[in-house]
């Protein structure tokens, strides 16, 4: 039975964060809630959530700091192919230099800079995106270490 529960559990809660960030997107009339990378994002944090890959600081610092390289690269060098490939490996060096690997966030540089996004992007959705999936994250590793541990 368990096999079949965690994936619903997974799935449902993905489910509720993006459904979370879309609605708040929608009340303020603001599609700043949302952002591509998310949706693999909630994978990782539902899906596998004692991936090293998973982890708070991976998915806050790894998202922040590769977004920060796009509107960087926005701002002040602009969108070109060459400027999208440096600005890709630029983010997936700093993530490793830092020891805040979050695979999805290597799309960072390029959904923004295709995008054109500035600075605020970086508050919301970036910050405030992860870190909401961040915390219904905490809640359900929460919710399923007690579950599986107290059936065992």
């Amino acid at each position: 039975m368990k096999k079949f529960v965690f994936p619903i559990i997974a799935g449902t809660f993905a489910t509720l964060t993006i459904g979370v960030l879309a609605y708040l997107g929608s009340i303020t009339n603001s599609v700043l809630w949302l952002m591509a990378p998310f949706g693999a994002t909630v994978v990782l944090v539902f899906g596998v959530p004692k991936s090293p890959r998973a982890q708070p600081k991976n998915v806050i610092f790894g998202h922040l700091l590769t977004a920060f390289i796009g509107v960087l690269f926005v701002e002040y060098v602009g969108v070109a192919p060459w400027s999208l490939a440096i600005a890709t490996g630029l983010a997936v060096t700093i993530m490793l230099l830092t020891n805040t690997t979050h695979p999805p966030a290597g799309a960072n540089p390029m959904v923004i800079m295709l995008a054109g996004q500035s600075w605020a992007f970086l508050f919301n959705p970036v910050l405030i995106g992860a870190c909401v999936i961040v915390g219904l994250g905490l809640i359900l590793n929460k919710l399923r270490t007690s579950y599986f541990e107290s059936s065992d």
